[in-house]
């Protein structure tokens, strides 16, 4: 099992600057995925940023020159760093984490952001 815990949501008006944490312990394998996905109101919950254990990462092209995913692997600790927001980034974003080797995801309990225009 793997354990997830998000912090760092909030509210921030337009063009402003967030930055998600996310730190994952239990039982961790080398081969895995960490990332974030949201969901807003009323919609199916979509994929923000995933990063490898390689350090490959991918976007969601609405995000793309905008939000800069990493990772510290020491402290099995992803980040989201979130610029130039806009209302429509409002959602609740979940923390992810892929065991590759297992196929197994697990989810954190997911936290607020809430973009003011």
């Amino acid at each position: 099992q793997v354990q997830l815990v998000e912090s760092g949501g909030g509210l921030v008006q337009s063009g402003g600057s967030l930055r998600l944490s996310c730190t994952a312990s239990g039982r961790i394998f080398t081969r895995n995925a960490m990332g974030w996905y949201r969901q807003a109101p009323g919609k199916q919950r979509e994929l923000v940023a995933a990063i490898q254990s390689s350090g490959g990462t991918n976007y969601a092209d609405s995000v793309k020159d905008r939000f800069t995913i990493s990772r510290d692997s020491g402290k099995n600790t992803v980040y989201l760093q979130m610029t130039s927001l806009k209302p429509e980034d409002t959602a609740v974003y979940y923390c992810n984490f892929y065991d590759v080797g297992r196929a197994r995801n697990y989810w954190g309990q997911g936290t607020q952001v809430t973009v003011s225009s």
